[in-house]
């Protein structure tokens, strides 16, 4: 119904984005890497996901459509909602998802919230063979980066983490042990995943 939105972000928090469109302000729930090119007073673009509950509207906001088909696809599975298929969203990429399912890595799987071994091994079971798209084995996608401006991206892992369910102190504690990996990179989706590898083998 609402494939994206473009317009003045008036607001940014943790995991939520206000849009001004034509003077309404849309909140939208966003992954990481879709908050990461959103900045206040500025215009941005959201590709999203309208999810319609009884009680509820809920727009989802993503990167990309790439992004966006992803998180549909993912709960075609039993079990998974909206809210866990957007963590699967944080922590990995579609072509992280993909490879993981591809070749039953549930490991990978479980390093989202939400998720344990047996839950991993049905969506395993269940997705086997149904995700679109190329196999990606780094979990990248190029030209997805955008770069974050001087020490911007800590706060937004942190955000992130938050969002997911961590502690603000354990947050903290990831978002320091990736700031070497800061200085090659300032994907804020990136750093984000590497501190959720972190905080689940602590």
């Amino acid at each position: 119904m609402i494939a994206f939105l473009t317009g003045r972000v008036a607001a940014r928090g943790a995991g939520t984005a206000v849009i001004d469109v034509g003077g309404v302000g849309m909140s939208v729930q966003c992954t990481p890497s879709a908050l990461s090119r959103l900045h206040v007073g500025e215009t941005g673009t959201v590709a999203t996901s309208l999810v319609v509950r009884e009680e509820s509207l809920t727009l989802f906001g993503f990167a990309d459509d790439e992004e966006k088909h992803m998180f549909e696809q993912v709960q075609t599975a039993s079990g998974v909602g909206p809210r866990l298929a957007l963590a699967m969203m944080s922590v990995h990429s579609p072509a992280s998802l993909r490879h993981a399912v591809a070749t039953e890595d549930t490991a990978a799987l479980t390093r989202v919230p939400g998720i344990g071994k047996k839950g991993a091994q049905r969506i395993v079971l269940e997705l086997a063979g149904k995700l679109e798209g190329p196999i990606v084995t780094d979990g990248t996608l190029p030209g997805t980066a955008e770069p974050a401006a001087d020490d911007a991206w800590r706060g937004q892992v942190v955000s992130g983490l938050v969002n997911l369910g961590w502690s603000a102190k354990d947050a903290e504690t990831a978002a320091s042990a990736v700031a070497a990996e800061a200085e090659n990179t300032a994907d804020v989706a990136v750093l984000l995943r590497s501190a959720l590898r972190k905080l689940s083998r602590a």
